[in-house]
């Protein structure tokens, strides 16, 4: 209990009340990879498998456990479970403030934890450390996704890699033009798409304002775009509220981004490229760039319970879903690269991994990963505070209105 207290102090005393986290991925961040500047509490990993116990409880974004009730084609469950024993039963979640809340009742085994949940999984013990050894699939993740601030602490994995993705910039080729290669598009107050513009509804989208700004007011010194002290942050925040009124709608669903893009109710905004592949395959014209001053993103980890009473099957859930065909099934399903170079073989299109980026690391290192804002700041300094993930959420609610 006390380390759990000790640990806490850490992220929950420094502000981590409430959302998400985020990441600074890239090489080029001054956080070092696998330290966040905390104590997570003494748990240990699993030693060794035993006889598998007969289910597993999975808690997992929407598409990333699929059994073929919602399309039969698309299954990657039912194999696992005659070939394990464990039969799989699936809660999927809507955001990770809501996966965070679930996975404190202890009811479920593993849970795919983005960057802005993972930390605080961590810090409050809720995870634990994963023995990577028995996971024989660990071995063929690429290297560039392990030891992350998102996935590790102290260089202990407490999770392993599942898949990843960049927030693009996308526009309606028809309507923008010339074809934008900047975030410029989007928060000059001279936009000229005023009104018609679409952008991520989530507290952590402040990080992107703060990554313009990297570049483009670099008299504020922001290194990390999770790492902003008072004047950092404040700037962002400003940016932000002059964005406001050009914004036509902020989204959380991709679905409704797509419709907007093809209604023509926006057209330019940040997007996945699931979203960019859907409203193209549509008939909207539409193309995306990863902006010149980078992108934020995301890169999702499976995690196992610390009270899971069914570790042997979490652990053959975890190198099944990043083992080759399942790995590329939920890849190309979801819409985001694999972590396992071998599902490049196995995808129905030859051409996922190449319009993914999967494996080009200079390709990951222009995107910042989301990661969790805590108050010792991520790049480094100790000589300010920073703004902790409860600021950036009123910061949010003030900016909406």
């Amino acid at each position: 209990m006390k380390n759990r207290k000790l640990a806490l102090a850490g992220l929950l005393g420094a502000g981590l009340l409430v959302a998400a986290c985020g990441t600074s991925g890239s090489d080029s961040t001054a956080a070092a990879p696998g330290g966040q500047g905390f104590t997570p509490p003494k748990l240990d990993a699993l030693a060794q498998l035993g006889q598998p116990e007969g289910q597993v409880n999975v808690l997992a974004w929407p598409g990333y456990a699929e059994n073929g009730s919602n399309d039969p084609a698309v299954d990657w469950v039912t194999g696992f479970e005659k070939e394990t024993g464990c039969k799989v039963n699936v809660k999927a979640f809507g955001t990770s403030d809501e996966a965070v809340s679930l996975m404190k009742t202890g009811q479920y085994d593993v849970i795919s934890a983005s960057g802005d949940a993972s930390l605080r999984l961590i810090a409050s013990g809720d995870v634990e450390p994963v023995n990577t050894a028995l996971v024989p699939n660990y071995a063929d993740v690429f290297d560039f996704l392990k030891n992350r601030p998102w996935n590790s602490v102290n260089n202990v994995a407490y999770g392993v890699p599942h898949g990843w993705g960049a927030n693009l910039l996308t526009w309606r080729t028809d309507k923008v033009t010339p074809a934008p290669t900047s975030w410029s598009v989007m928060f000059d107050a001279n936009s000229p798409y005023k009104g018609k513009i679409s952008a991520y509804d989530s507290p952590i989208y402040i990080a992107d304002a703060a990554l313009y700004l990297q570049t483009h007011k670099p008299e504020l010194g922001i290194k990390n775009p999770y790492a902003l002290d008072d004047k950092q942050f404040q700037a962002a925040v400003e940016l932000l509220k002059q964005q406001r009124p050009m914004v036509g709608e902020y989204w959380s669903d991709y679905l409704k981004e797509s419709q907007a893009l093809k209604s023509g109710d926006a057209v330019v905004g940040t997007a996945w490229q699931v979203t960019v592949n859907l409203t193209k395959s549509e008939g909207a014209p539409v193309e995306s760039v990863l902006p010149s001053e980078g992108a934020t993103g995301w890169s999702d980890t499976w995690m196992v319970s610390a009270k899971s009473p069914h570790k042997t099957c979490s652990y053959k859930w975890l190198n099944h879903i990043v083992s080759p065909k399942a790995n590329a099934q939920v890849a190309e399903y979801f819409g985001e690269s694999p972590s396992n170079p071998k599902a490049c073989a196995e995808t129905k299109e030859k051409a996922h991994c190449d319009t993914y980026h999967a494996g080009d690391a200079a390709y990951a290192a222009k995107i910042q990963y989301w990661t969790t804002p805590i108050a010792q700041c991520l790049d480094g300094r100790t000589d300010v505070k920073c703004k902790d993930y409860g600021e950036w959420t009123r910061a949010w609610t003030e900016i909406k209105g």
